[in-house]
Formats: structure tokens, sequence, C-alpha cells
């Protein structure tokens, strides 16, 4: 009898525990639904792969973590990630001159583009389980870096025909990130415990199923054609000024995230910290990039997007002379933040302008010359700590200057004109037969970076 009791309890706990945990489940669902589903069914869509892809990339960076960083002196790291960071830049120079073509020219393309770059992926894994300690690890991150890229310009792609409205172009492009951040925030540490507890091979697994639930994603996307200019003549796409320049800028705020976190990670490594204190970094980056994603629409709602690159200069400013002054794991971590959140503002502030700036039929094709300076811009950033003994103190001060540099000269090249056209213009009004186009203003060397 007592047995039978006990076997009842038992039930009604087990029953109790799945009756709460179908409840958190069911309303997780409607959270994620409600985040995810803002713009339709294809928005919802687009947000699932790209989640999942970002999960994908931060378990296979977890995985080869140790084989690049930690598993081998500090003068062989420095040698491994320089070869990293110059295979990098490779992908660009494979997918940049023909990718914005492909999907200027066919339109139905980014559904298939993002179901690829993910498939492909599953196959790099796959490679990477059979090779990851040998040199053939570097050709099987080339590729999965390329494949990245691939994804990465889809989705910025395919953005702006999945929400229509460009006013709500930041809003959109943030709330994707906050998606990819949590995403990869939940599954870096099951990745690191796998790393510890079964090694590199089991996480790269687990990356391939999360690859796959990408690659379904992308498939389920409804059709998102636009029209299709095939005969136009091929031709550089019209970026206004005001966006080149904003471009350059933008590439100074992300060289300087890239040189701050290289920095600091080696900083660690160079006294003797364990993979925790590398997690905490990468945490804090994540952290940041995060916050900037939740403050970006925010600020858009209140200033324009040029004053947004602006004060992201002057945030990484701030942070590397304070950071210079201060030596602890937990300035590092505020450092990389700080780095993190400048870098998401000034990027969704770049893909508001870029939406809302550039005409759809060069959209794909000025997306990937930005995103190619971009990321030259953060690799050459990330190479100059690899170089041995570079104090750390002095990088840091260096990296405040610069960024001032580049505020000062954004300022001087972009808002104090503005601000003196839209002066003499609220006095003088334009003749209606002489249209102003934005971008036949005279190319100076700023304008071509």
């Amino acid at each position: 009898m007592a047995t039978n009791q006990t076997n009842d309890a038992d039930r009604q706990v087990v029953v109790w525990s799945e009756t709460r945990l179908q409840g958190l489940a069911r309303s997780f669902g409607a959270a994620f639904t409600s985040v995810f589903r803002g713009w339709g069914h294809g928005y919802g869509r687009l947000a699932e792969s790209h989640a999942a892809s970002v999960a994908g990339d931060a378990l296979v960076a977890v995985a080869l973590a140790g084989s690049l960083f930690f598993s081998v002196p500090s003068t062989e790291a420095r040698s491994n990630v320089a070869l990293y960071l110059l295979i990098t830049l490779a992908p660009f120079a494979v997918i940049g001159p023909f990718l914005g073509r492909v999907y200027d020219r066919s339109p139905g393309s980014y559904r298939a583009g993002l179901a690829i770059s993910a498939l492909g992926r599953i196959a790099v894994c796959v490679g990477l389980v059979l090779t990851i300690d040998s040199f053939w690890l570097f050709p099987f991150a080339f590729l999965s870096l390329v494949l990245s890229r691939f994804h990465g310009i889809s989705r910025a792609s395919v953005l702006p025909v999945v929400v229509r409205n460009a006013d709500e172009l930041i809003d959109a492009n943030a709330r994707l990130a906050r998606a990819g951040v949590i995403a990869g925030a939940i599954v870096v540490p099951i990745g690191a415990g796998l790393e510890v507890v079964l090694g590199a091979t089991s996480v790269l697994v687990f990356a391939m199923v999360v690859y796959l639930v990408s690659a379904v994603s992308a498939i389920q996307l409804p059709s998102v054609a636009r029209p299709s200019t095939p005969s136009a003549k091929r031709r550089r796409p019209h970026v206004p000024r005001r966006v080149r320049l904003a471009r350059f800028a933008t590439a100074g705020v992300r060289f300087l995230n890239g040189y701050l976190v290289l920095l600091i990670a080696f900083s660690l490594r160079d006294a003797d910290s364990s993979f925790g204190s590398l997690a905490v970094l990468l945490g804090a980056a994540g952290l940041g990039y995060f916050l900037s994603a939740w403050a970006a629409p925010a600020i858009g709602s209140w200033v324009r997007e040029e004053p947004m690159v602006v004060g992201a200069l002057a945030v990484i400013a701030i942070a590397a002379f304070v950071g210079a002054q201060l030596d602890s794991l937990t300035a590092a971590a505020v450092l990389v933040a700080a780095a993190g959140f400048a870098w998401g503002t000034a990027k969704f502030a770049f893909d508001g302008l870029m939406h809302t700036t550039v005409p759809e039929r060069d959209r794909a094709r000025a997306f990937t010359n930005a995103e190619t300076i971009f990321q030259i811009a953060w690799v050459f950033g990330a190479l100059i700590p690899v170089l041995p003994f570079w104090p750390r103190e002095l990088g840091l001060f260096s990296a405040g200057v610069v960024a001032l540099v580049i505020q000062v000269a954004y300022v001087s090249l972009v808002l104090i004109p503005h601000a003196e056209v839209r002066r003499q213009t609220s006095d003088v009004r334009p003749q209606a037969s002489e249209p102003v186009d934005p971008g036949a203003e005279p190319l100076g060397v700023l304008d071509l970076l």
C-alpha cells in the first residue's frame, strides 16, 4: 500500500513537472513568436534562420578556439590567429565581385542563398571533424567563413523585401541582431561544456544540428521576388555621398572593434589566463552588441543615422582612454562590451541609412561592397595586436586617439556641411527645374573608402 502511494505521488510530481514545462514552453514560444513574427511570416522565418546561423557560427568558434588559441604556446597562437585573420579576407575576394549582381539579376535567389549557406556549413563541420588537428583546419575554416558571409549578405539583401516600411528597418534589423545574440548566448555555454567534457568533435556535431534548423527555416521562407532588371547595363551602384562617408566612419568603428578585442584577448593570453577568461571576454562583446540592438531603435527615433555613428566613435574613445588606466578582467570585459555596443550602434545606423537612401536596384551590390570594407577594416584592426610586444596601455591610448581623429574628420565632412546646407535651403528654395542628385558631388579620398 505504501509503495502504491509512493508511486502515485511520483506520478503526480512527474505530471506536474510536465505541465509546468509545457506551460513554460508555450510562454517561451509566444514570446519567441511575438519577437520574430512582428513583420509577418517572411520576417519570422528570416529571423529563425539568422538566429540558428549565428548560433552555429558561435559553436564552430568554440570548437576552434582551443586549437587556434589556448592549446598552443603564445607565439604559435599569434601565428595561428594571424593566418586565420588573413584567411577571413578571402571570402570577400571570392563572393564580393559577383554575389551582389547575382541577387540583383535573380530576384528569387535569396531563399536559395540562405539555405545553401547553412547546408554548406554542415558539410564544412563534417570536414572539420575529420581534420581538426591538422593543417586542413584552415581551408575548412575558410569555407566556413565564405558561407557565413554568404548568409550575411543574403540576409541583408532580403530584409528590405520582407519589411517594406523603410522607417521600420532599423528596428527590424535590431530585432534580428537580438535573436542572433540570444541564440548564441544559449548555445555557447552548452558548446563550452561539450568542449570540456567530450571535445571539439561533439561541439561540431551540435553545430550541424543547429545549421540544419537554419536551412529548414530558410527553405520555408515565402516567395520574396521583386522586379528584376536583367537588361540593365553593368554599372557601379548609385550610393549617395553621405552614405559613402558614413561607410568610412562605420569602417573606422569596425577597425577599432577588431583592434580592441584582439588587444585585450592577447593581453589575457600573455598573462596565462584561462579559457574562462576568454569566454567572459566574448560574452561581454556579445552583451555589448545585444544592448546596442535594444538601444539603436530608441536612439534612431530621436536622432538621424550620422550622429549615431559619431556617438559610437565617442563611446570607443572614452572606453579606450578609461581602459588604459585600469588592468583587470572586469575592466577588460567592460571595454570589450563598449566596443561591441559601439559597433552595433554604428552598424544599425549605417544599415538604416543604406536602406532609406540607396535605390533598391543597387542595394545588394552596395551592401556587398560595404560588408567587404567592414570585414577588411576588422581584420586589419585585429592584425595589429597580433604583433608581439605591443604594449596594452599604449595600444588603448592609440585606439582612443584614432577614434577621435575619425570622429573629427567625419563631423567636418558630413554634419557641419549638412547643417550649413539645411540653413541655407531654409532661406533659399531650390528651383524645381534643377534637381539635386545626392550622389553627384565630386569624389574625394574619403568617399572612395
